[in-house]
């Protein structure tokens, strides 16, 4: 479960890094995204490793409040599945089709699907 929370505030720092204090921006990256512990972030940033504590604690909570408020990662996981399945269902299409134009579509329709996502 914690593994899982490291990856949700990570993609969360993504979407609302910028929404963030630069002191709390830089504190939570460190810690989730360069692994590194309260101490090594503490002497990086030399501030007290309390200091560090509460900056990533204070940090995290504004991320989730913003993802309560704005909701735009939850919107994005949706877009998200929904082009998987607008993909799988092109790939479906071509590979049960005799029709060259149809075939031509899905795929293109595949292919940007994929682009889409990355």
């Amino acid at each position: 479960m914690e593994k899982e929370k490291n990856i949700e505030v990570s993609l969360l720092l993504d979407f609302y890094g910028q929404l963030l204090k630069p002191s709390g921006k830089e504190a939570l990256e460190l810690y989730y995204n360069e692994d590194l512990s309260l101490s090594e972030i503490s002497e990086q940033l030399g501030i007290t490793r309390q200091g560090v504590y509460d900056n990533v604690k204070r940090s995290e909570q504004r991320l989730f409040e913003l993802e309560e408020k704005l909701g735009l990662f939850k919107r994005f996981r949706e877009l998200e599945q929904g082009l998987d399945e607008i993909a799988d269902e092109a790939k479906k299409i071509y590979e049960n089709s005799d029709n060259t134009q149809i075939i031509t579509l899905a795929k293109a329709i595949e292919r940007k699907a994929s682009i889409l996502k990355e």
